[in-house]
């Protein structure tokens, strides 16, 4: 099956590091869901870090409640691609639905400090992507966006900042709708409700 000697879960996670074999790997892995889990959980602390972003990558996929704290630390990482891939992973609701999707309690520092200081640029984009999503709701996170948006060294970032802060094309396109209560006027979610 696949070309591998072995295809039990570890095996192919351990071949996400194989440039030949990281594809069908990962294909293979995917496909076999939630029973793969337990061994992607345990390649997020592989020494090759191929393997922790192809687990990463997964997750996107198949992160559950008792994965996401795992997730969250590889914000952390010491390689840069694995800190994309778990941003991207945490950011991306597409993938998951909303059925994992994190809160600001788990994800909201390690992605603020990530965009106000990561080294590298594509890590502060993908960081801005998950701080965007609490830009309705958090004022530290308008803040920050602001910031970057000024004054990142990386022309990208600012750009993407740019969207998810107020005023911005992303932060427009996901301001909450205004809801009607009780006596029949309008309001927007968080302002204060008709007397």
């Amino acid at each position: 099956m696949l070309g591998f000697v072995r295809t039990d879960d570890e095996a192919l996670v351990s071949c996400l590091g194989d440039p030949q074999r990281t594809v069908a790997a990962y294909r293979e892995l995917l496909r076999r869901g939630e029973r793969a889990v337990s061994a992607i959980r345990v390649g997020l602390r592989d020494a090759d870090p191929a393997v922790r972003e192809g687990c990463c990558r997964l997750l996107d996929h198949l992160v559950d409640t008792g994965s996401m704290g795992e997730l969250v630390a590889m914000a952390d990482d010491p390689d840069a691609r694995v800190r994309i891939a778990a941003f991207h992973a945490l950011a991306c609701d597409r993938c998951k639905g909303d059925t994992c999707a994190p809160g600001p309690d788990q994800v909201l520092e390690p992605a603020l400090r990530h965009l106000l200081s990561d080294p590298d640029p594509q890590v502060r984009s993908r960081a801005a992507e998950l701080v965007g999503k609490f830009a309705h709701s958090d004022a530290r996170a308008v803040a920050a966006l602001q910031e970057s948006h000024a004054n990142d060294p990386s022309r990208a970032v600012r750009k993407k900042a740019g969207w998810y802060a107020p005023g911005g094309t992303i932060h427009r396109r996901t301001a909450p709708t205004a809801t009607r209560v009780r006596n029949g006027s309008w309001r927007r979610p968080g302002s204060p409700s008709a007397t």
